[in-house]
């Protein structure tokens, strides 16, 4: 199937209030520029030096989510456009953002990254460390983020029913901060499953894209 069968079969198979986010890392700009002639207009970047190249040279209507590990140092070259930031996995990555995003006279929607999954490799805070912040003085004097949920990664793993814990997990703990409703879990084996756990929000690249390209 084509890019823009791809997303026509995703689109049919989830409500409406899901967003779909095309993942378009090592993605070609005339890849990209199928999904988005096919009505596709979010997507998600996880290389901040590949995401700023494809901003200048793609239409201006994307919303671009940055969905990888972000450095603090790397921040202020996403600032002045970047629509969603996911992985937001420290206080003091926050208060860079909130910097930068006050440089640029804009306020920055975040995700914070809680970490869900049985395995070392993935980032992200645990719940307590995610309550702290969010009921933090300090937190509440950043007036240049938004915070609009939470994102987080299952354990990479056949086992049905530990990747729908690890989702029931999320959403149990957003209950206690209602504000912050977008949920962002879920990826191209798994956002079936990630939808009936809450998920507001998938990242799919590989079902829409094709297999990635690791060799850029």
């Amino acid at each position: 199937m084509s890019i823009s069968e791809n997303i026509k079969h995703i689109r049919s198979q989830i409500p409406e209030n899901v967003t779909l986010i095309a993942v378009s890392k090592t993605k070609p700009n005339e890849m990209l520029l199928e999904a988005y002639e096919s009505g596709q207009r979010h997507f998600g970047e996880n290389y901040v030096q590949e995401l700023v190249d494809k901003e200048a040279k793609l239409p201006k209507d994307i919303h671009w989510h940055f969905i990888g590990h972000l450095q603090s140092n790397k921040v202020k070259y996403i600032a002045p456009f970047v629509y969603l930031i996911h992985g937001v996995d420290s206080f003091s990555l926050l208060k860079e953002i909130n910097k930068q995003a006050q440089k640029n006279n804009r306020v920055i929607d975040c995700l914070l990254q809680i970490y869900i999954a049985q395995e070392e490799t993935k980032f992200g805070l645990d719940f307590k460390e995610a309550s702290d912040i969010l009921n933090s003085v300090e937190f509440k004097e950043l007036k240049n983020i938004q915070i609009k949920g939470f994102m987080a990664m299952a354990s990479n793993t056949e086992n049905e029913v530990q990747i729908r814990k690890e989702f029931k997990s999320l959403k149990e703990f957003s209950k206690q901060f209602p504000d912050y409703n977008t949920l962002s879990f879920g990826m191209s084996g798994d956002y079936l499953l990630a939808i009936e756990e809450g998920s507001t929000m998938i990242r799919v690249g590989s079902s829409i894209f094709g297999e990635r390209n690791y060799k850029k």
